[in-house]
């Protein structure tokens, strides 16, 4: 059961803020829909776990990795950018260089808005292939598709990248009549309630073409 987890599990590290929740949950609908579990340092709500170890964590229980380091604006409180992308990139890559065993067939997908703006800021990953969503959901969801899909045995076949990004279409005009259902707010959903209701959505709508 833990290798089938660890086979199927997807780390997604990016901004979780509102400004990037368009995209968040645009990716968490694409890997859900390619048959992979999401996962990220919101599934668990515990103040007893230190933040860097329970990132840590879910890093050693994931072979698969989406990591967006396009947030490099300055915060507008601090005037300082956030380096916390960049900093889970490189225990992702760390586990993925110095780990044993299955840690070794870690793989991961870059993400930021345009290809080749890393070079100004982050010049060390030169050499990784950096795909580019230019901040719209559905490049990001055909980005993730086609990196799956090239991870995934041929035996299973994956829904093109347009296809899951007009899937996510319908799912979202109907998301608020399924929080409606549970006496919930789309903007009250956490990150835990969110996956159940993609989840319970792809099982009635395994079908659904936008």
């Amino acid at each position: 059961m833990v290798a089938a987890a660890f086979e199927h599990s997807v780390f997604i590290n990016c901004p979780l803020d509102d400004a990037y929740r368009h995209l968040f949950e645009a990716l968490v609908f694409a890997v859900h829909d390619c048959g992979y579990i999401a996962r990220c340092a919101l599934e668990v709500d515990d103040a007893s776990e230190v933040r860097i170890d329970k990132i840590a964590n879910i890093i050693q229980g994931c072979r698969f990795g989406i990591h967006d380091i396009s947030r490099t604006e300055l915060d507008g409180g601090t005037s300082l950018p956030r380096f916390n992308m960049p900093l889970e990139l490189g225990l992702f890559l760390g586990a993925k260089r110095f780990g044993r065993a299955e840690q070794k067939r870690k793989t991961c997908i870059v993400l930021d808005v345009e290809r080749y703006r890393y070079q100004k800021f982050i010049s060390d990953i030169a050499g990784q292939d950096i795909a580019a969503h230019g901040g719209e959901p559905a490049k990001a969801i055909r980005a993730v598709r086609d990196w799956l899909s090239n991870a995934t045995p041929k035996s299973i076949r994956i829904p093109g990248g347009a296809a899951i990004a007009a899937r996510y279409v319908v799912f979202r005009a109907e998301l608020p009549a399924l929080c409606e259902a549970l006496h919930l707010q789309v903007d009250e959903l956490t990150f835990n309630n969110y996956v159940v209701q993609v989840e319970e959505w792809l099982k009635l709508n395994a079908h659904v073409a936008g």
